[in-house]
This record gives C-alpha cells, structure tokens and sequence, in this order.
C-alpha cells in the first residue's frame, strides 16, 4: 500500500490525514491497518518512531465509527501501555482524529487525581488509552467495566514486562470477553514476549519491519570512554558546543537525574528532569518547557525511552548505559524521529564495559569512539565488583529502582509462564493489591 486512499478508510478519516499532512503510510502501517481492518489478531514488531500509532489507531477508529456508542462505565477499545508519557502520546494523537467524530477518547494514568478520571468514565467511552496500575485502582473501586470491550492493544509490550506489569495484564486480561481483537505491538522480541504473545492472541498475523535491537539508520552513534567522576564535566563540553539544541540526558537513577539537572542548571545549561518521583503535572510542565525550547536539556530515567515524540530534538546521551541492551535502542530512538537525523552518544565508565558490549552485540556495529579509549579488562571487571558492593550487590554502578508503574515501585518477579486466553470473569484484586501500584 502506498496511499492511504487505499485501505478504504472511513471518509471522516481520511480528511484529517490529508488536513495533518500524511499521506504516505510506513512500512508497518501499510502492513498492519489492511490485517487489522480484516479483524485479525496481530503481532507488530517495528523499532520506535515507526508509526506504530497511527498503525493500530486508524483501524481502531475506523471500527468504532460503525459500532454503537458506549454505555455508562465501559469502553469499546482498551489501549495499554507502560509509561504515563507515552499514554499521554497516544491519546493526543488520537484525538486529533477524533475532532470531527462522535468517538469519545479518555486517558487515565498515575500521577493524577483519580475522582476527575472515575467522573470522565461515568458516561463510557469509545477508546480508554491507560497505564496497567490505574486502570487496575479504577476497576477495584467500579468505576469502570470491561466486559464491552471489542478491542485490546498492547503498546510497548516489551517494555510492560520489564516493568513487571505481567500480573497485572493477567487480571486485566480475564476482565475482557473472550471474542475481542488482540493488537501487540513491540520494538523487540524475546522468549517471555513469545509466551505472552501465544496467551493473548488468537492466530495472530505476524509483522516485522525492521530487526529487533535495529535503531533509526539516522542515529550517528559514538562512546565516550570516561571515568564515572568526570562524566559530567564531559556532558558539559559536549552540550555547550550546541547550546540552542534540544538534549535528552538519560540517568539511571531517579535521584542521579536529579543530581544532574541541578548540577547543569549550576553551570548555566537549562535543564529540566523527569522521573518517577515527579508528579503528573510536573512531568508534563517540563515536557512541555523542552517541547517549546524553553529548556533545553532534559534529564530523565528509562520513563523517557518511549513515549516522548519532539521532531526537533537532534541530541541524546546515555550518562548512564542501561542494563538492559535493549533500552539502549529505544532510548536512542527518541531522537532522528520522522526522517530527520539525530546523534546519540554514550559515556562509558569502567564498570560499564559489560553493559556496552552487550549493547554492541545486540545491535551488531562497534560504536565510534568519540573520546577516550576502551577500558582494558584489569580496570572493567574491578569498577564494576566495587559498583555492586556500593549499590548492595546490584550490579553495574547505578543500579535502578525497579519499577511498578514507571515509577519506582517494587518490581514482582516475572513469571514462567502465562495463563491462556480467557474470557470475562474473576474479581480485581483489593486494597492491599492497590497499595503496591504507583496509581
């Protein structure tokens, strides 16, 4: 497909992607919405920054605009994903097409008021776009029903169950009637995401247009090799030879963001930070800000890897490399978003030679050296115990706080194996359950 005219899209649809100028689809929205609209269960594997939205919101909308509308405390789509931002993403994308239609699009995340969010579902709603623990606290206190639901959509699934959201996708799942239509949608693949791939879809088809751990080919990549104390006088350098660029910093810690941004607004650089013991309207205030040029750095943990989508910021540093080789990839795709080119540098200290090489094989390049040369094995492997002694036995310098709900919560141990595809039923759980969601 090489026109959106082509998939035969409702005529409402159609007017608002020529009146917001798109009129080619992407490789995985040429390849899913025709699947999709044929009412099949589907699999997507696209890097980020593909077009995954429009990919599973177009048909979305393009069904419920023949469906009837919804009753008081239910939806007739459910979109999950794992990070307030990328909800938040969703949503605004959506309602753009929504405009000049009857469909009623909600978001409920953590982070925010949950009286407004419940009074926002009193009345239904076609399409609910949602972060796994608040819809979970909504469903405990009845605020919301399922059992209409025509529609699920897992956005970022990979991310979700590094995060640890498995339990609650399972209670999720068994709230939901047994004959919807399953979308999944993930920039990598790994066994779990096989597994729960094979308990949440029915026959699925199965797309891929790009290798997984593949990032934007317009991503110049290069490392930095650093010793920890000095990373951030190096930042410094680097972010002062492009002073009216917009930089996204990642860290690996909330507290370590926090640090740095304060660290650089000392300095004279304008920094914001957002992490998990940021409140909602905080986040978004700062987002905002970077959005408008207003600040021009800003600091953050993996909560950031997905979900913010800011054509013109041309610059991304790893202070700290991720552990999981993976949020590298998505982490570096916040940047070269829509065809434009981007830059993402890494500064590596000694006990992140592991962390780096890992990184290296999953993507299969050499990362450029920027600065500085490769840390010999003698000085890798020394850093690297007295990292985890410090962090108390975590491994790799800085080691994260495991997450909940993006935010800091304690992550439940993932899970063997996952139950199959069920129809409505069960009971969400009660209050203790909720106390340990970061709502």
């Amino acid at each position: 497909m090489t026109d959106f005219t082509m998939f035969g899209l409702r005529p409402v649809l159609m007017t608002s992607l020529e009146a917001q100028g798109f009129g080619t689809p992407t490789p995985i929205q040429a390849r899913a919405i025709p699947m999709i609209m044929q009412g099949r269960d589907l699999l997507g594997l696209a890097q980020t920054g593909t077009g995954k939205t429009l990919a599973f919101g177009l048909p979305v909308m393009h069904a419920l605009l023949g469906a009837g509308r919804p009753e008081p405390k239910t939806t007739q789509a459910l979109i999950l994903a794992p990070t307030r931002e990328l909800v938040n993403q969703i949503a605004e994308t959506l309602n753009k097409f929504a405009l000049k239609t009857p469909l009623k699009v909600q978001r409920v995340v953590g982070g925010a008021g949950i009286g407004p969010q419940i009074q926002k579902l009193a009345k239904g709603c076609d399409i609910l776009v949602a972060t796994p623990g608040r819809l979970l606290d909504l469903l405990d206190r009845r605020a919301l029903s399922l059992e209409a639901t025509q529609m699920l959509v897992l956005d970022e699934a990979d991310q979700m169950l590094d995060l640890g959201f498995i339990h609650a996708l399972r209670k999720i799942a068994a709230l939901l009637p047994k004959e919807r239509q399953t979308l999944m949608f993930s920039a990598t693949m790994n066994k779990q995401m096989n597994e729960i791939a094979d308990a949440y879809l029915d026959r699925p088809e199965r797309i891929q247009v790009s290798s997984p751990g593949k990032p934007a080919d317009k991503i110049d990549q290069s490392v930095h090799f650093v010793p920890q104390g000095d990373k951030a006088r190096v930042l410094e350098g680097y972010l002062k030879e492009h002073p009216e660029d917009l930089a996204l910093v990642f860290s690996r810690t909330k507290h370590g963001a926090e640090k740095l941004m304060k660290l650089l607004n000392g300095w004279g650089i304008s920094a914001g930070s957002i992490h998990g013991n940021k409140s909602q309207g905080q986040r978004e205030r700062t987002l905002q800000g970077f959005r408008e040029g207003k600040i021009k750095v800003l600091v953050a943990t993996d909560v950031a890897a997905r979900g913010i989508d800011i054509p013109d910021m041309r610059h991304v540093y790893n202070y700290d490399l991720p552990e999981v080789p993976e949020n590298y990839v998505h982490r570096i795709g916040r940047t070269a978003r829509a065809g434009a080119s981007g830059r993402a540098m890494a500064l590596c200290a000694p006990a992140e030679m592991g962390d780096l090489r890992a990184i290296e094989k999953l993507m299969k390049i050499t990362l450029a050296i920027a600065g500085g040369a490769p840390w010999a094995d003698d000085l890798a492997g020394p850093a690297r115990s007295a990292a985890r002694k410090r962090n108390g036995g975590g491994g790799g310098g800085q080691r994260p706080a495991r997450h909940g709900d993006s935010d800091g919560q304690a992550r439940k141990p993932r899970q063997k194996t996952f139950g199959k595809r069920t129809g409505a039923g069960g009971k969400p759980s009660g209050a203790n359950d909720r106390q340990r969601r970061s709502a």
